[in-house]
């Protein structure tokens, strides 16, 4: 059985890169998915004469575009655009915008096809899509960044809508390009409908959706320590990043009795054994949301350790919470952080740990869960923004908040259904991708061949 797997793995992943060379991040999104699936394929072979995989990894629309605008100086740039329309068998297209200089086809694939399995397990009736542009908002005025947006809704519009297609935030795109978004569409369609998420609470956003994808992220890896008996109380957590994943993570983590002691950009990591209280953390999250500065700032401030160029696995932490970019654990890390008796990582960020680094969790046997089931916090509460533009309500943040955690709560028992071992270890990995791809596939083998 082994060596047929290890066959299926190696035929199908030839298979992807002939079709889309050079898309490398794809190609480690589709062969992480492959190896948990290719098992469960195997004996489920219905799945296989449908072509079901080969259909689940082809968006079903690609759109790209040019974006032209002016900065302040008058003078003209121009960028591109790009929406992933990978699988809607569950509902319409969801995921969100990046502005990143590092937006290309592979990288936005790559996320719209994790997307898929992420809206999947939320058990909310959304379909996965992704979506940006290489635009950087960084050192930009508020203006050039309206204008850039601007010109970017004007051809995302027609391609977009309620029951279509609802991007979201995403790296680089937070409440304020929502805004600039959001108006633009409004003006040229003439409609005020929920076509955006990540919208301000005055004009039809929702409670707790900042604070998602960090809360989620924590929610999942308490539920993961419930199976040891353990909890966050007193427990050292190292946390990447400073935006808005991390500096909410950082926040239910405090709320919880841990003790963050790292964060970084992407300049390098800040360790202040200390811990990051809550007033450290609101000077943060000024630093960061409001004067746009570097977290090495912090270190001037409070007078602890910064290492520049660096990222934070190399400190002694208990549980390891990755809110930054792709692929920032490599193997190396991987097994410092094993070694210095990292026993949690719940991923925030979007596939933040390489292969290699995965492999050296699983053969250590500790409590890891990959970045499609933890950070599935962001995309619920989307839906449920969605849920409430539809009905013209708002909820209460209580109700929101106790939603996200039952909703964290379910993907978490779904992933050891389909991930525990005889030995009661519960493979996180196999089992998001497993439970994940079983109500795709299933929707689309019975909606013909769409």
């Amino acid at each position: 059985m082994e060596k047929s797997t290890s066959k299926f793995i190696r035929s199908f992943m030839d298979y992807v890169k002939a079709r889309d060379p050079f898309q490398k991040e794809f190609h480690q999104a589709v062969h992480e998915v492959v190896e948990s699936i290719a098992p469960f394929l195997l004996n489920n072979p219905n799945y296989n004469q449908s072509k079901i995989l080969e259909r689940i990894i082809e968006p079903e629309r690609i759109v790209q575009f040019r974006v032209p605008w002016t900065n302040d100086k008058g003078v003209v740039s121009v960028n591109r655009g790009f929406r992933v329309e990978m699988n809607s068998a569950l509902g319409p297209y969801k995921g969100g915008l990046r502005f990143h200089p590092t937006v290309n086809l592979s990288i936005l694939k790559f996320l719209a096809f994790e997307q898929v399995f992420k809206n999947s397990l939320t058990s909310l009736p959304l379909g996965g899509g992704k979506g940006g542009s290489d635009f950087d908002p960084k050192n930009k005025s508020d203006n050039e960044v309206m204008r850039f947006c601007q010109s970017f809704m004007t051809e995302l519009q027609r391609h977009i809508g309620p029951n279509t297609d609802i991007p979201a935030g995403d790296i680089g795109v937070g409440g304020r390009e929502i805004g600039f978004l959001f108006g633009q569409y409004k003006r040229i369609r003439n409609e005020f409908t929920g076509v955006l998420t990540g919208k301000g609470l005055e004009w039809g956003g929702s409670l707790i959706r900042p604070e998602a994808t960090g809360y989620g992220a924590v929610y999942f890896a308490e539920e993961m320590m419930k199976r040891k008996g353990e909890s966050f109380d007193g427990k050292v957590v190292c946390i990447s990043g400073s935006g808005n994943v991390a500096q909410f993570a950082a926040e239910k983590v405090i709320q919880f009795g841990g003790k963050v002691v790292t964060m970084s950009d992407s300049s390098g990591f800040i360790h202040d054994p200390d811990g990051i209280d809550r007033e450290k953390l609101d000077y943060v999250m000024e630093l960061k949301n409001i004067s746009r500065g570097r977290i090495k700032e912090y270190a001037e401030r409070y007078g602890c350790i910064y290492k520049v160029g660096e990222r934070p696995w190399s400190v002694k932490c208990d549980v390891a919470l990755p809110c930054a970019t792709e692929n920032e654990i490599n193997q190396e890390e991987a097994t410092m952080l094993l070694k210095n008796g990292c026993e949690v990582i719940s991923e925030g960020a979007n596939m933040p740990s390489t292969p290699e680094a995965v492999h050296e969790f699983h053969k250590g046997r500790i409590l890891y869960a990959p970045g499609k089931a933890a950070n599935a916090g962001g995309v619920a509460v989307s839906g449920l923004e969605m849920s409430q533009n539809s009905m013209r309500i708002n909820w209460t943040r209580e109700e929101v908040d106790g939603r996200l955690h039952t909703i964290m709560k379910s993907i978490h028992e779904m992933c050891v259904s389909y991930g525990k071992h005889n030995n009661g270890w519960v493979n996180y990995v196999d089992g998001a991708n497993v439970a994940g791809f079983v109500k795709v596939a299933k929707a689309m083998m019975a909606q013909g061949y769409v």
